[in-house]
């Protein structure tokens, strides 16, 4: 019997090091060929070529690619590398990252853009370059890394929370977009000891977060059986689920006091009881006008 993934092309950005190490040999593991790509992972010496390396070894297939995700041309020439390889990608792990952490009086514009660019756009470059294909082929499975950062908010990291939540977005929209064409697209947020935290943690807290502890739960992201419009957060051998959900909040109406009331009441407002994860913005509109009355009840 084959293994779980025998066969799928899988594309891993940031994979030199860290996370997106752990991710391609995983992946490998399980049967996929994996394209290594790395920010000059092609030169002499690149930690990326030691991924590749063991990956053979391993008599899995493997292929090394040093691409700026910034640059969508050379995102363009990866995809089009592995397909012309191996005939498709099947699978795309948007993991390449960086930080500029400072508190937020303290930040260049620079420093806000670069994260934003290898993040948020790093991800929308590679994500353009497979998508046609995998709408062509309708198959595909992509995910994005976000962070706690993002979803919860951390100091002196406003540029990479930004660039963090702002893939969640991404996600949920790409995953209506491409749910006809069985293009599942999730979110990973993982807690890791990695080049990234270096530092931060103590060491025995980061021991336990070791990357490998987190790539199990990439694999169940980009399965034939995989959801779709999750955020899984994952760390130390723990997975949970993350949730942007909606409470029942109140409906005040638009008379002149309308703001006092809405002052009033922000407790009930924000009160979580009968909360719900709407489906889309649309359902979130459909939730307040059935509220005011103006369509029927949307539950």
């Amino acid at each position: 019997m084959g293994k779980y993934l025998q066969d799928k092309v899988a594309i891993v950005t940031g994979a030199g090091i860290g996370l997106g190490r752990a991710h391609a040999l995983e992946l490998a593991r399980h049967g996929a060929r994996v394209v290594v790509n790395d920010l000059r992972g092609d030169a002499d010496g690149a930690p990326a070529r030691a991924v590749v390396d063991e990956i053979l070894r391993e008599g899995g297939e493997a292929m090394l690619d040093g691409a700026d995700v910034r640059d969508a041309a050379a995102v363009q020439a990866m995809v089009d590398r592995a397909v012309d390889t191996w005939g498709r990608v099947d699978i795309l792990v948007n993991n390449a990252g960086i930080l500029r952490d400072k508190s937020f009086a303290k930040m260049s514009l620079d420093d806000f853009r670069l994260v934003l660019d290898v993040h948020l756009m790093g991800a929308v470059h590679c994500t353009m370059a497979v998508w046609d294909g995998m709408r062509a082929r309708n198959h595909g499975r992509i995910v994005m890394t976000t962070s706690s950062s993002g979803l919860y908010g951390n100091f002196g990291q406003a540029n990479y929370a930004a660039a963090k939540m702002a893939l969640v977005g991404l996600m949920q929209t790409l995953a209506l977009e491409g749910l006809k064409y069985d293009i599942r697209v999730n979110c990973l947020a993982p807690s890791a000891a990695t080049g990234m935290t270096e530092g931060i943690l103590p060491a025995q807290a980061m021991a336990g977060l070791a990357p490998e502890k987190v790539s199990p739960g990439l694999v169940a992201l980009v399965g034939d059986e995989a959801p779709t419009r999750m955020i899984l957060l994952a760390g130390a051998g723990s997975f949970e689920s993350a949730h942007v959900t909606m409470t029942q909040g109140v409906f005040v109406g638009g008379a002149e006091d309308a703001a006092a009331r809405v002052r009033a009441r922000l407790d009930e407002i924000r009160a979580r009881t009968g909360e719900v994860v709407p489906g889309s913005g649309w359902e979130q509109y459909q939730l307040e006008l059935a509220k005011a009355g103006l369509v029927a009840d949307a539950t």
